[in-house]
């Protein structure tokens, strides 16, 4: 039996998803049902979850976005992307754990034209790196596999791809600083990863697609896939970071434009996949086969975007 934490959310519904495919029991563990079998409650910010009967957990679960310093959110993503870590590993007890991670946990100071899991992780630029961070660590102790997925999309994500749509203004998308190199994870690579990697060594495995991608060239298929006119123009990395730290000092719970935002499009980073693929995973999804799937017509600004055989749900907190 596999217990999935976050199933109701975008990640751990696609695990949850796979499993069940694969021919497994699936135990779905958050504040909502998944997609998929039984249900058990679990408010990772308070309580251990019930594992019983479980052989293998899956941990998706986690809270997301950009929270202003200081502010509840900060708060509340730090009990449940840390505390809840501890609260989960407790309840593990021994079954094998793969905990899903982010790259957002490397330290952005470092060149990360090829990303390896050896990279230094600090000085991250949110709440969310440095509590993945912090969480990552709880997991690793406790000899958990970390997965390190980059930048994930796919049906029924309601933040990467729709907030960039988001972004266009008068027939215009800005991009901080020039072109550059990235990696993207497919949630359908991400979730075998997730199945496949209970039975690999403990330790830390980067995820992503199988190449990384030319950023303008793929901001510019994803527009056109939602039949989005835009032109595409590069704003001063000088002057997007000066935006950022006057959006950050401004009184809201989440700002409009962070330094984290601004360096997860300005700077390469490309995520070197070598250990996960020694252990016989390899990638096969891309974002072309995501977007040949994608129905235009979708309403881009509020970011809901139909994809064929679904909408695109709300998943703040599942992944």
């Amino acid at each position: 039996m596999i217990a999935v934490t976050g199933a109701s959310g975008f990640c751990g519904g696609h695990v949850a998803r796979a499993a069940a495919a694969a021919g497994a029991r699936v135990v779905g563990l958050g504040r909502r049902p998944g997609p998929v079998g039984e249900h058990r409650f679990w408010d990772a910010a308070s309580g251990d979850p019930d594992l019983t009967g479980v052989d293998i957990v899956v941990h998706c679960a986690a809270a997301v976005g950009d929270p202003s310093p200081g502010s509840a959110a900060e708060a509340l993503m730090h009990e449940v992307n840390v505390v809840g870590t501890e609260r989960l590993m407790r309840a593990a007890a021994g079954r094998p754990v793969v905990w899903v991670s982010s790259a957002s946990v490397y330290d952005p100071r470092l060149d990360r034209s090829l990303v390896g899991e050896d990279h230094r992780r600090a000085g991250q630029l949110n709440a969310y790196g440095r509590t993945k961070a912090a969480g990552e660590a709880l997991a690793l102790a406790a000899g958990a596999v970390v997965l390190r997925p980059r930048a994930v999309y796919g049906p029924g994500d309601t933040t990467l791809l729709p907030r960039l749509l988001s972004r266009v203004r008068a027939g215009t998308l800005l991009l901080p600083g020039p072109d550059v190199r990235l990696s993207l994870t497919a949630v359908e690579n991400l979730a075998e990863a997730c199945l496949a990697a209970a039975a690999w060594p403990p330790g830390a495995y980067n995820v992503a697609d199988g190449e990384p991608y030319e950023r303008d060239a793929a901001v510019r298929s994803v527009l056109d896939a939602h039949g989005v006119r835009a032109r595409i123009r590069h704003l001063p990395l000088r002057l997007a970071r000066t935006a950022a730290r006057v959006a950050e000092a401004l009184p809201t719970a989440e700002p409009a434009l962070s330094r984290y935002a601004v360096d997860q499009l300005a700077h390469p980073v490309v995520l070197d996949l070598t250990r996960a693929r020694s252990r016989g995973w390899a990638p096969h999804r891309t974002l072309a086969d995501h977007l040949a799937d994608v129905v235009p017509g979708g309403d881009e600004g509020g970011g809901r975007v139909v994809s064929r055989g679904r909408p695109w749900g709300d998943a703040r907190r599942g992944r």
